[in-house]
């Protein structure tokens, strides 16, 4: 055994009843190879590294280190303080142990107030290396092998400039850390040995744990003296930099004390002047701490506030002032509500509530699955534009039902004032903000589905053009910091989901035109106005007029009979209007009984409620006559057939006479066919000099109608071939397509409503443009049952198909007299 006396310090930081001790006599043997080579105790350690030649306390918690303390403290045995990597781990393994740990032994025990245990732990050197965990009960035990370390103490300028730096640092860090007693400088100050001293720092500074490992990792005094340094640097920058921190922030707070005791002045002043406290301030200001807003706005709003504060309630600018801050506070600054996009549900939605329109619903529900898939609103903003009454306002309302967003109908029909899309300067007498952010107030969320209805009717005149202003809303790439006079702050529209809805798209400018993705609603056909009256405008006015479905019935020909009869219009609004004349009357009737009468409504019985037709049906008339074809024309209230009229007279030069008013495209197709026909007598078989003795009259009846576009080119070939040549055109035939001079036959447009009006008036046959088919492949089978198509390139194969070989009854006579020849 030797006796020894050396420097010894201790602190602890955690626990205040165990005094810092300056000085401990150990009578410890010293550590020999053959000891550690045995099986030792291992004590470990949280949140805590133990350095050679470093007395430190460890508070006790664990049983199992309960009973290692006693043992090695009755029996003087050596044990290993280990440090645990994560703190938290109960019953640590040895892979919960950092790999380097020091030889030390336990001195005293004390027994805490309270229950609890600390212990005064000594390491000795050397450091090892933990190989294994032998044992862990009743504590754990395990094999270490020794680290070779070199703690020689340089006698260099260079080691003496690094202690003198490790001295100075960790005084500065003293001076800058709050984690450290300002007394550990005296003891830093009474540390002579170069290695107590370096091992002191770095056992006892709150230093993070990895940091202490790696200290200890050090294979040589100055190494370890080094990597010392360079923490200390790093914590003093730390600690600096917490501390400014911590002062800016109590100057922030100093500020915001003074300006609270100013504004209490404030208050004194005015409850002096008789103003007195205002609660509108106090219910502002409640409201705004509520608000989810950004900084910018928070700070515009507290600006604003201070302002409002300053003015007297009597004067006339506080009203003013005040109005501004409420309508800051109605905005849905940053709240949304949730989009629900099941394309499913949706497709149900659009389906239930409006019948057709198949490609306008795929086109919709194409636009929600980009939207489920993308998760915003960078896209096109889409317009609707269609005849009136083709249900263009209530597809927006479905689209809102269907992502269960808020829905807001915004009327730009009669717009004519820049302001009431921007908002007025709020310096102006009755400012006010613009329709968008009044319609975002209305919705109370920043995301609602906002219809903007009539947009063709946007007007202008010298207090600006309101549609310029629509370029910024429904341009993706800037409305997100849309602008609004009133508020003078950027608001963010790109989650609102506009939809457009117009008649006329030639009334829209080009520059807001390209803005917006166009899906056009065409007008519905007989049957789905059918369809639409039975599931939805007749139980709609059946409730309107208070009857019940039970008692009234409407057959499919009743409502077919209103359809063809009494209306004439693309959408269904008429029809709508008409449904609920008749069942006005009903009402009539029926309140004027003691019973409730039961109606099973057949089309007599609509004549009787509505009275005569108001319009007339187009029928097939026969071909009995020459040069009398039916054509197919689209109108804007669906498709209708027509007659073209050829008639021949006798007379020089061969004149042409058109008649109907006729555009100038149905004028040049008329040309056209004479012109082929005369260039192709050979093919019809024609008298000579038929047309220099025959004038040409072409007459398309309803003379009171413009009619125009190239889609009868090839009914007026026929026709005046028909005419020429005084054969039969086949029974029940219609025709349409347009016709180049060389004699091809182009495709044309409104192809169903074409086929519909064919087939309501008892057309069998229909003649088409080959390119056409792929149309009629797009139609529903129920509608082409009845119909047969042909498909044709040329005039040829028009004229074959079309005229019969059979003369009309007292056919003309073109037979040429000697005198005419002569005359010719």
């Amino acid at each position: 055994m030797k006796k020894r006396k050396k420097e010894h310090l201790l602190m602890n930081t955690e626990n205040e009843d165990i005094a810092m001790m300056a000085e401990i006599e150990d009578t410890a043997p010293v550590v020999e190879v053959k000891d550690i080579d045995q099986e030792l105790p291992i004590m470990t350690l949280r949140n805590m590294v133990v350095f050679p030649t470093v007395i430190m306390p460890v508070a006790i918690g664990r049983p199992p280190t309960l009973k290692l303390v006693d043992a090695a403290l009755k029996e003087k045995k050596l044990i290993v303080l280990a440090t645990q990597k994560v703190s938290e781990v109960e019953e640590p393994e040895l892979k919960d142990l950092f790999p380097v740990a020091v030889i030390g032994r336990i001195l005293r025990v004390f027994e805490i107030p309270g229950g609890n245990t600390t212990a005064i732990v000594q390491a000795h050197g050397p450091k090892v290396y933990l190989d294994k965990i032998t044992s862990t009960h009743p504590y754990m035990k395990g094999k270490v092998t020794v680290a070779e370390d070199d703690m020689t103490v340089e006698n260099t300028d260079e080691f003496k400039a690094l202690m003198d730096t490790c001295r100075e640092q960790s005084m500065k860090y003293i001076e800058v850390s709050d984690r450290i007693s300002s007394d550990t400088s005296v003891a830093i100050k009474n540390l002579e040995t170069p290695e107590l001293l370096v091992n002191f720092i770095s056992s006892n500074f709150p230093f993070p744990i990895d940091s202490k490992f790696d200290l200890l990792s050090a294979n040589s005094l100055k190494e370890r003296l080094y990597r010392l340094i360079q923490v200390l640097n790093r914590e003093i920058q730390l600690a600096t930099l917490k501390q400014n921190i911590q002062l800016r922030t109590r100057e922030d707070l100093d500020r915001q004390q003074k300006e609270y005791f100013l504004q209490q002045q404030i208050r004194n002043i005015q409850d002096e002047l008789g103003q007195g406290e205002n609660g509108d301030i106090e219910e502002l200001r409640k409201k705004s701490q509520e608000k989810k807003w950004k900084k910018e706005v928070a700070k515009t709003f507290e600006k604003e506030l201070a302002k409002l504060e300053r003015i007297n309630s009597q004067s006339p600018d506080y009203n003013v002032q005040l109005t501004y801050l409420q309508t800051l506070l109605a905005l849905p600054w940053d709240t949304y509500t949730t989009d629900v996009i099941n394309i499913n549900n949706a497709k149900k939605v659009l389906d239930k509530d409006h019948y057709g329109l198949e490609k306008v619903k795929e086109r919709i529900l194409e636009h929600l699955a980009v939207l489920k898939l993308k998760g915003d609103l960078k896209s096109p903003i889409i317009c609707l534009y269609g005849p009136p009454g083709v249900g263009k306002t209530s597809l927006g309302r479905s689209i809102a039902a269907a992502l269960k967003r808020k829905y807001v109908r915004m009327s730009l029909g009669g717009v004519h004032d820049e302001s009431e899309i921007r908002g007025h300067r709020k310096t102006y007498i009755g400012a006010m903000p613009g329709r968008i952010i009044k319609s975002l107030i209305k919705a109370e969320t920043s995301n609602p589905v906002i219809i903007l209805d009539e947009i063709d009717k946007l007007g202008s005149d010298h207090r600006g053009d309101p549609s310029s202003a629509m370029l910024e809303v429904l341009d993706p790439e800037q409305n997100n910091t849309f602008h609004d006079n009133y508020i003078d702050m950027d608001y963010d529209l790109s989650k609102v989901m506009f939809i457009a809805t117009a008649n006329n798209l030639g009334t829209i400018p080009t520059p807001l035109l390209d803005r917006m993705e166009l899906i056009e609603v065409s007008g519905y056909i007989t049957e789905e106005k059918i369809e639409i009256a039975r599931r939805h405008l007749i139980p709609k006015e059946l409730e309107a007029n208070g009857l019940k479905k039970e008692n009234i019935k409407f057959n499919k020909a009743a409502i077919e009979y209103i359809v063809e009869y009494h209306t004439r219009e693309s959408g269904v609004r008429e029809l709508e209007k008409k449904i609920s004349k008749v069942l006005r009357k009903i009402a009539l009737e029926t309140a004027s009984q003691d019973e409730v009468p039961n109606y099973d409504l057949k089309p007599a019985d609509i004549k009787k409620f509505l009275g005569a037709p108001e319009y007339s049906r187009d029928k097939y008339q026969g071909n009995e006559y020459a040069g009398v074809v039916t054509g197919l024309a689209w109108t804007a209230v669906g498709g209708e057939i027509l007659f073209v009229e050829t008639s021949l007279s006798k007379g020089k030069g061969g004149r042409l006479t058109l008649t109907g008013n006729l555009g100038d495209v149905m004028k040049e197709s008329a040309m056209l066919a004479l012109e082929y026909l005369k260039s192709h007598t050979h093919l019809l078989d024609l008298p000579e000099g038929i047309f220099d003795n025959w004038n040409i009259h072409i007459h398309v009846p309803e003379g009171a109608i413009p009619k125009d576009g190239p889609s009868a080119g090839i009914t007026m070939v026929t026709s005046l071939a028909s005419a020429l040549t005084q054969r039969k055109v086949k029974a029940n035939l219609a025709m349409t397509g347009e016709i180049t001079l060389r004699g091809k036959v182009l495709p044309v447009g409104g192809i169903k409503e074409k086929i519909l009006a064919a087939k309501r008036a008892g057309i069998k046959d229909i003649i088409l443009c080959e390119e056409n088919r792929k149309n009629i492949e797009e139609i529903q089978p129920i509608y082409l049952k009845g119909l047969t198509f042909h498909y044709v390139k040329d005039i040829k194969e028009v004229l074959e198909l079309a005229l019969t070989n059979e003369k009309v009854a007292d056919p003309i006579d073109f037979t040429i007299t000697e005198e005419e020849k002569k005359t010719t």
